[in-house]
């Protein structure tokens, strides 16, 4: 490894201390969410709000539609990237995880990342776990504590662990989530 790709490396990962540590406890949205944009990259949609405590594991990967809430201290794990559509609602302290290890391979205990998709319309509830490789489809919804191994179709209600499918929501939605304070 060159020193120029230590150098990259380290200052990503203060970038992502700096974040986690001071950034995510500025009770300013309008700081918050201009740190994410302009210095971790991360794509949020017109009319979005990240709420204090947001704890990400990686930069870049992250893609937030519009009029999304990201409640307080959730975390997201993009390192198999993680896309999320537009008027999505993730309550207090999500978590969406991309990453994982091969508990089958005995040699190495190999790293395995893959994306997770949230798509429009989606309220994922508190404390609920998105694990890796699962879409939420249009309009589902994750119940309070749900641990998601598979993907939840659209307009479906799921919750437990693991998560099952409970009924299905009414659809289509057609709302605009606007849920943006100066300080919160």
């Amino acid at each position: 490894m060159s020193i120029i790709s230590v150098m990259r490396s380290s200052a990503a990962d203060a970038l992502l201390y700096f974040h986690n540590s001071i950034v995510a406890r500025i009770p300013s949205h309008a700081m918050r969410r201009f740190f994410l944009r302009n210095i971790m990259k991360i794509n949020i949609g017109e009319g979005s709000s990240i709420h204090m405590g947001l704890r990400l594991y990686t930069r870049g990967q992250i893609s937030i539609g519009s009029h999304t809430v990201i409640d307080r201290d959730c975390v997201l794990d993009g390192r198999g990237s993680i896309t999320i559509g537009n008027n999505v609602n993730l309550a207090p302290e999500v978590m969406v995880v991309t990453a994982s290890h091969d508990p089958d391979d005995v040699d190495n205990f190999s790293g395995i990342t893959e994306a997770v998709v949230i798509e429009d319309y989606a309220w994922i509830a508190t404390r609920a776990i998105i694990l890796p490789g699962v879409k939420i489809g249009r309009g589902a919804v994750v119940g309070a504590g749900a641990v998601v191994t598979k993907d939840v179709d659209p307009d479906t209600i799921s919750a437990g662990n693991p998560a099952r499918p409970i009924r299905k929501r009414k659809s289509p939605q057609n709302y605009q989530l606007n849920y943006t304070r100066p300080f919160h």
